[in-house]
């Protein structure tokens, strides 16, 4: 063979090889991240060929499919009382990804989560049967807060202090997750959800952190009293009335200018929300101490998932002493969601033991047979001593029968809780946020619930904001159904 001949030869093999390691290649590497991509239709066909496995409360699905007709997607996502249930179920798309359980457990909910293959589904390569996700949400306390939160825009959760299971969560104003199911309507709906200025996509109760006002005081409170500042709630604190923080000329008011806030205890303070005495308790403390316990209780945790993700709450870091008095009353830059607040009473209320909270309780094939129990699994932290937590528990049960808390008051509940009205807008211009975190314990079951509530904007007259006004009556309503 002469040597052009075997030159060529040499070349067209090389050619048929790296051919061959490229074929390759794309079959077994970039073939998965081909088949996962978003614009690869087949896996929107495939998803949407048969029915999805559905979102449980109580028992009873609130989701389902339907048979489309027209088109190469043979089902849609369908929900029951959509509204009500969008802060926990997310929507299942056509045309977009899909979000909170939705998403969480697409895999399972569409049948290609590992778990859930049999030993035929494997040698057949054939997709699962899908499988369901069982909540914690008890329909009659959802219902309650929906019902309660009305055409304010504001968020409520509710949280089994015992258990962690989450009872409720919702957010409004709502939206229907069905209009953005069907793939030839949804780009209308989205488009018009994403233009209302009320932000119904939004999840208040777990994704907007928001200043808790004086809600935070109960922080403040525990970490003085953790720290030895002072020995109990009914020792009188050292808190100058006014009160100007280090570093500046403002002073810091109260809201009631005849409240005896001058020296009061944590007690007296919390009754009438003090913030000349939880200001200076903050700066006496320092910015770490207040910091170390609001991280006990949840905040600055970027991975709080319960089990959709919830944005973190802040503390922040770097302040001088004046901002720190400012964070001691949960302003400045202090921020939190409903979910973070039910926590702080959750624990307080569960003797300084915070459950890990969550609102799924357990995840099944389609036969039932479970592949996770979440409420098991859930784990106790020690937040703060069980004496502390009963001192607390004292001073909140003061703040409703006899402090700013009044409207939170249940015949036959044992009911503590602390009220918040957070300044918002420059040198608060704008509609203050109303708040109000609690507990209240059956005094003939032993029945538990945490609740938080926060409203972000009402009808009602600026001169009415106020957590007692707007946020409490909202977590008597739920407490009341979680209690029944």
């Amino acid at each position: 063979m002469n040597k052009t001949i075997r030159r060529a030869s040499v070349f067209a093999l090389l050619l048929v090889l790296a051919l061959l390691v490229r074929a390759t290649w794309v079959q077994f590497y970039d073939g998965k991240a081909l088949a996962d991509d978003n614009d690869n239709r087949r896996n929107v066909i495939e998803t949407y060929s048969r029915p999805l496995g559905n979102i449980i409360v109580a028992g009873n699905a609130i989701t389902g499919s339907a048979r489309t007709t027209g088109s190469d997607l043979a089902y849609k996502r369908t929900y029951k009382n959509g509204k009500l249930y969008a802060a926990v179920t997310g929507f299942a798309s056509q045309a977009y990804a899909p979000t909170q359980l939705e998403g969480i457990y697409q895999d399972l909910l569409n049948g290609t989560d590992n778990r859930l293959k049999t030993v035929m589904d494997t040698v057949t390569g054939e997709r699962a049967e899908p499988g369901n996700v069982l909540t914690t949400i008890d329909p009659d306390v959802q219902k309650a807060a929906y019902d309660a939160l009305g055409d304010n825009k504001g968020a409520a959760v509710a949280i089994d202090p015992k258990t962690g299971r989450i009872l409720a969560v919702v957010s409004t104003p709502s939206y229907d997750p069905a209009s953005l199911t069907d793939a030839n309507t949804a780009g209308g709906a989205w488009k018009r959800l994403n233009a209302d200025k009320d932000k119904p996509l939004t999840n208040r109760a777990l994704r907007q952190p928001l200043p808790p006002g004086s809600t935070f005081k109960l922080v403040v409170a525990a970490a003085a009293l953790e720290d030895g500042l002072y020995k109990d709630v009914g020792e009188h604190t050292d808190s100058p009335d006014p009160y100007t923080p280090p570093g500046t000329s403002h002073v810091l008011e109260n809201e009631n200018k005849s409240a005896p806030c001058r020296n009061a205890s944590i007690r007296v303070a919390l009754q009438y929300s003090c913030n000349n005495v939880f200001g200076h308790m903050a700066v006496q403390l320092g910015q770490d101490k207040v910091r170390s316990m609001a991280e006990k209780f949840g905040f600055d945790d970027d991975e709080q998932d319960v089990p959709v993700r919830s944005y973190a709450s802040v503390y922040p870091s770097g302040m001088d002493r004046a901002q720190t008095a400012l964070s001691g009353i949960g302003q400045f830059d202090v921020t939190a969601t409903p979910l973070q607040m039910a926590m702080v009473s959750a624990a307080i209320a569960n003797g300084g033991k915070l459950v890990s909270p969550h609102m799924v309780s357990q995840i099944t094939d389609s036969g039932g047979d479970v592949l996770k129990d979440y409420d098991s699994d859930a784990g106790t932290k020690e937040i703060i001593s069980a004496s502390t937590a009963e001192q607390l528990q004292s001073a909140m049960e003061t703040v409703v029968k006899d402090g700013t808390g009044t409207n939170a008051l249940i015949d036959g509940v044992t009911v503590g809780g602390k009220t918040g009205t957070a300044q918002h807008g420059e040198n608060n211009s704008k509609t203050p946020y109303a708040w109000f975190t609690s507990y209240g314990k059956s005094d003939s079951s032993g029945k538990e619930v945490a609740v938080a509530v926060m409203v972000e904007q009402s009808d009602a007259a600026r001169s009415e904001v106020s957590g007692n006004g707007l946020a409490a009556p909202v977590a008597r309503a739920v407490m009341r159904a979680a209690l029944k």
